[in-house]
């Protein structure tokens, strides 16, 4: 466990109200020693697959021993468990509703998978509408001083995972993928990556790639600025991923964009006379 212990919070309960703040609350009141950082609290509400995206894009930029409460949670008060998951040098704790999935994903197979049964670390509970103040934020607060993870609950197996969208080759050349998330500027990111290009071709530069959304041609870009003027363009971002945007303008309003939406990626033919080495 860190000396100073990181515990960071991804949730759908926006800035209105108090549910970011009364996490924080219960967490300090445990551990006031612990550094709380906040991922997003803009999370589109009840949406389980962006939760998941963002907090498999996010954790690995954090210190191995940090905790992730994650409270994307329609399901609060059902039948739904209460998770803690731990990869070897991560925490995470939220519902067992799909929320995790990018994280088994990347962490395969070293992670494990725990129902939180230990009451004697949850808050008293006033009513079953708020798990994120009344079971995670105390259960990653004690988790932060350094109690043992197995003596929050018993190991599962049959924990919940949604569907994750793959990158598949269409044929030789040429990639199909999906768009994944909107950010904050209309930003369209795909689940395209670096490493699926260099699969089509380990030399290539973008410029060797055609790109094209909903039958238009898309231009690669190597940063936002050189795309000014250009309409609708690609750039690999800071998380490896292909990115869809216009230059100070929002992609997503300007072209209809949304999640689950196509993108295909193909690898330019070389001119009669450039195949092959020199």
């Amino acid at each position: 466990m860190l000396e100073k212990p990181f515990i960071t919070l991804t949730t759908d309960f926006g800035l209105r109200d108090p549910f970011a703040g009364l996490l924080k609350g219960v967490i300090l009141g445990i551990n006031p020693g612990a550094v709380i950082i906040d991922i997003t609290h803009n999370i589109q509400r009840h949406n389980i697959f962006e939760a998941s995206q963002v907090i498999g894009m996010s954790y690995g930029y954090f210190p191995s021993g940090t905790i992730h409460v994650v409270v994307v949670d329609p399901g609060v008060g059902g039948h739904r468990r209460p998770l803690l998951v731990t990869t070897g040098h991560h925490f995470f704790i939220g519902p067992d509703n799909g929320v995790f999935s990018s994280v088994y994903e990347t962490a395969a197979p070293d992670y494990t998978v725990l129902h939180l049964t230990s009451s004697h670390y949850f808050l008293p509970m006033k009513g079953s509408t708020f798990h994120g103040r009344d079971i995670f934020a105390p259960v990653a607060a004690w988790l932060s001083r350094g109690i043992d993870y197995h003596k929050f609950g018993d190991p599962v197996e049959d924990y919940s995972k949604i569907p994750l969208p793959r990158v598949t080759l269409t044929d030789k050349n040429t990639l199909k993928g999906t768009i994944i998330s909107i950010d904050h500027f209309g930003n369209a990111i795909s689940n395209i990556t670096g490493d699926d290009l260099a699969k089509l071709s380990p030399e290539a530069s973008p410029g060797d790639f055609r790109i094209a959304f909903n039958n238009m041609a898309v231009p690669f870009a190597d940063y936002y600025a050189q795309a000014q003027g250009a309409g609708l363009s690609a750039v690999m971002n800071s998380f490896g991923y292909l990115e869809l945007f216009v230059y100070g303008d929002s992609a997503a309003e300007k072209f209809g964009i949304k999640t689950g939406d196509g993108v295909v990626l193909s690898l330019r033919e070389k001119p009669p006379g450039q195949e092959g080495g020199g």
